[in-house]
């Protein structure tokens, strides 16, 4: 171990940066560094550079993974070399911000019955039910069902935050059968080796593994991975009736601008009557103008189409909430969070 790695873990390790940060900010310094075949106490800004561009021109790499790039190389300069750091000479790549792959709920449960394995079953149905990042799952521990209260501990999320999930019984009575199918008992709910009898957890690639097998078998062409399956869990959610509060809670998002983006993808609120009559009445004003029954230009200047649209939309606007809990879309038969539930009074 080189003085500057050694220098640089001991930095990490100070500031309690959790064990996959450390390594991933380590082996991206490492790249960096062989890149260009001398010590990066050695390099400067110049050289920071052109690694930046020639990570989008030549490794074809995401806005994320230059982000992350980034920040090993300015927790390096900054924290361990103890050198300026300019952004506006390394600025953070514009990431662009897609709405992310949805199932339906029969294409979750051909997904999950297309399994070729009971343990791939068992995954997936954990992954469906309870909304929890592949790490989360790989670190899950069988003293984190809570069969009494119907809960799932998730500690040491992302974050390092605990939080609590829900557990339906279809997946309790499938985590017991997986539990007494195991060869060797464990205190980890996922042991690790080809025959689930080790002493650590599985591999975080098995839930891709899993996700991956089940789709080929079930002959869904989208691309299916384990985060999907969570976003699954959220849409069908709020699909449900589910408020987004409760939703970001189970989650475990620290903002709630990262759980709006389910607003995009529930179809109940983009084929709802205040939808459609809101389009009703933008189609009438766009009659009129076209018409010549309103002047366009008054919109610029507030006139009488302002006050017109205005009207428009608020009779529009339905005074309560057009969206039934009990009208929407029937839930899936192994697990009971999407089925529609009676709102809190």
């Amino acid at each position: 171990m080189t003085h500057l790695r050694k220098m640089m873990l001991e930095e990490l390790q100070r500031r309690h940066y959790s064990e996959a940060t450390t390594q991933r900010y380590i082996r991206l310094i490492e790249r960096f560094a062989q890149h260009f075949h001398r010590s990066p106490d050695r390099l400067g800004p110049q050289h920071i550079r052109e690694y930046q561009a020639q990570l989008f021109t030549v490794h074809k790499l995401t806005p994320g993974s230059v982000t992350n790039h980034l920040c090993a190389l300015r927790f390096l300069y900054i924290q361990t070399l103890k050198r300026p750091w300019s952004i506006a000479d390394t600025p953070y790549p514009k990431k662009r911000y897609r709405l992310p792959t949805i199932l339906s709920q029969e294409e979750v449960a051909q997904l999950i019955e297309a399994a070729p394995t009971p343990f791939y079953r068992t995954i997936l149905m954990t992954l469906y039910g309870t909304g929890v990042r592949r790490t989360e799952l790989t670190r899950l521990q069988v003293s984190d069902i809570d069969s009494r209260r119907m809960v799932v501990h998730i500690q040491g999320g992302k974050g390092r935050q605990d939080r609590d999930v829900m557990l339906s019984p279809v997946l309790l009575e499938e985590l017991r059968a997986h539990w007494r199918r195991l060869r060797k008992k464990s205190v980890w709910l996922f042991p690790g080796n080809r025959w689930h009898s080790g002493d650590h957890p599985t591999d975080t690639k098995t839930p891709y593994h899993a996700c991956a097998a089940a789709a080929r078998c079930a002959g869904i062409k989208k691309p299916v991975y384990p985060h999907v399956l969570r976003h699954c869990f959220a849409t069908h959610l709020l699909e449900a009736g589910a408020d987004l509060h409760t939703i970001q809670i189970l989650l475990g998002h620290h903002d709630l601008k990262e759980t709006a983006i389910y607003l995009h993808l529930s179809p109940p609120f983009a084929t709802s009557p205040a939808c459609y009559r809101q389009s009703a009445g933008l189609a009438r004003v766009e009659r009129q103008i076209r018409t010549g029954e309103i002047d366009e230009s008054a919109t610029l200047r507030g006139g009488r189409f302002s006050s017109q649209c205005r009207n428009c939309f608020h009779r529009a606007q339905p005074s309560v909430d057009p969206l039934d809990p009990y009208q929407g879309p029937a839930g899936h038969r192994a697990l009971s969070h999407c089925r529609p539930r009676r709102p809190y009074r």
